[in-house]
């Protein structure tokens, strides 16, 4: 009788409470195989687009390949085209028109391509005690001592009065220098090693050292200094002026690599947001004839609030989806109102190691697949879009219909701090949307990890999302 009970009992908590086995025990060695096999070209996206703009370069580049033609407003579009837009070389939008066109909305996946990283200042190059150095501004949330003695590669771009663009990328190349922050040693550190850490570790001591040698024999001032813009004046004709108009960033110089014994996980700078935006791409890219029009998204700044003309605040896609209501006969606001959302994020996966920031029953794990984040923001929900239960059901029947292994978490403790999305910019627009993504394991340090399970099935959740 007891054993039946016990049988009974399992039975029901089998239909009745969710399965929270670790996910590589839920699909099929298939599914990992293509895991694995996907995650190769992501790392070799990693390599290549550091910085926003080489991001939008690869993914014009794929685009291209796979059919895709850069969009004209004056042009009429038939169902199964595809177009992209190209905004200033640091955000992109690649379109497929759907059967139905807009008149039933839109369906939108908005991956960010920024990652932090140290920014140089318009005036960064200097001399002290021998030594030239950049000054830098650092971009996004960082914990500042993390960036000391991380070996770093210099990228991006110097326009110049006469109109062209000359593109910056030193550090990369095991033939190549590289460069770094430095860090007092701890023989000396005992004043900095007693401070708090916003104390010990300020802005400006993120200085990057950059040279020792001076031009020549002379005995002339800033001998170090005029060397190394000797050296930039060889190699890219610039002169110290042409700083005022650059783009140029420090970020991590090693390069994507598996991540332990079983090579399950990936560990890499700039996996947020790029672990979500590359999965993004490749479902634009193998999307072929959807019943709605399917638009994605890889904007910029996301990382410091999404501001400037490239970043999700800027009417930029909204602009886009009014060229591509009007030749339907729509009005943007009642394609707006029809219009889903995916908003490709990360989320903080659970770290045993730091247990006591997370609530373990509303946290995301490494190998549980995509995490659907209802809301972000921090403390009493400030600053967020909490989705609706009718959207979020919505999205679970597509995922669950579609074996789209999923989960869903917050962002650690309601008081322990918290951060925000793109998301709540859609919902501005009148859009139903929720955060969907890859959780993460050292979120914005130099190198953060994710499970190759997990962005698979974060592309399979935003190419079954559009297909839908």
């Amino acid at each position: 009788m007891a054993n039946e009970e016990n049988s009974k009992a399992a039975q029901v908590k089998k239909q009745l409470f969710m399965n929270r086995k670790n996910g590589c025990r839920k699909v099929s060695t298939d599914d990992i195989v293509k895991a694995d096999e996907f995650c190769e070209e992501y790392k070799n996206f990693l390599n290549n687009a550091k910085i926003e703009r080489e991001a939008v370069n690869y993914s014009i580049e794929a685009a291209k390949n796979a059919g895709f033609t850069e969009f004209d407003y004056t042009k009429s579009y038939a169902p199964g085209d595809k177009v992209y837009v190209n905004n200033r070389g640091k955000a992109i939008m690649l379109a497929v028109i759907g059967k139905n066109g807009t008149h039933n909305g839109v369906r939108l996946g908005i991956a960010h391509i920024d990652s932090p990283r140290l920014d140089l200042k318009p005036n960064p190059l200097y001399e002290t005690n021998d030594l030239a150095l950049f000054k830098t501004h650092y971009y996004g949330g960082i914990k500042k001592y993390q960036w000391p003695t991380v070996p770093l590669a210099l990228h991006g771009v110097i326009a110049l009065k006469d109109g062209t663009n000359v593109t910056v990328q030193i550090g990369e190349d095991e033939s190549e220098p590289c460069f770094c922050v430095t860090d007092l040693l701890p023989h000396l550190a005992v004043d900095q090693m007693s401070q708090v850490m916003t104390k010990a570790f300020n802005g400006e001591h993120l200085n990057v050292l950059v040279g020792s040698r001076p031009f020549n024999e002379d005995e002339e001032s800033e001998s170090v200094k005029l060397n190394i813009l000797n050296i930039l004046f060889e190699k890219y004709g610039i002169t110290e002026e042409d700083f005022l108009s650059a783009d140029l960033h420090m970020v991590p110089a090693f390069m994507a690599r598996d991540l332990g014994f079983d090579r399950s996980m990936i560990g890499a700078y700039g996996h947020d947001d790029k672990v979500c935006a590359y999965p993004a791409l490749m479902a634009a890219l193998d999307t072929e004839l959807p019943e709605s029009t399917v638009i994605t998204v890889l904007t910029d700044r996301e990382e410091i609030g999404s501001d400037g003309n490239t970043g999700m605040k800027s009417t930029y896609l909204v602009d886009f989806i009014a060229d591509l209501a009007k030749a339907d006969g729509e009005e943007t606001r009642h394609v707006m109102a029809k219009t889903t959302c995916l908003s490709a994020d990360v989320n903080a996966a659970f770290d045993p190691t730091y247990a006591s920031a997370f609530e373990a029953n509303n946290s995301s794990f490494i190998n549980n697949g995509a995490v659907i984040t209802k809301y972000t923001g921090s403390g009493g929900k400030y600053s967020t879009s909490d989705a609706s239960a009718e959207y979020m059901a919505r999205i679970r029947k597509i995922l669950d219909d579609s074996g789209v292994l999923w989960q869903t978490g917050e962002l650690g403790k309601v008081d322990g701090g918290g951060g925000g999305t793109i998301a709540k910019f859609v919902a501005n627009y009148n859009a139903d949307v929720v955060d969907l993504g890859v959780p993460v394991l050292s979120m914005h340090a130099p190198m953060e990890v994710v499970s190759k399970l997990d962005v698979y099935m974060t592309y399979r959740a935003l190419y079954e999302f559009y297909k839908a």
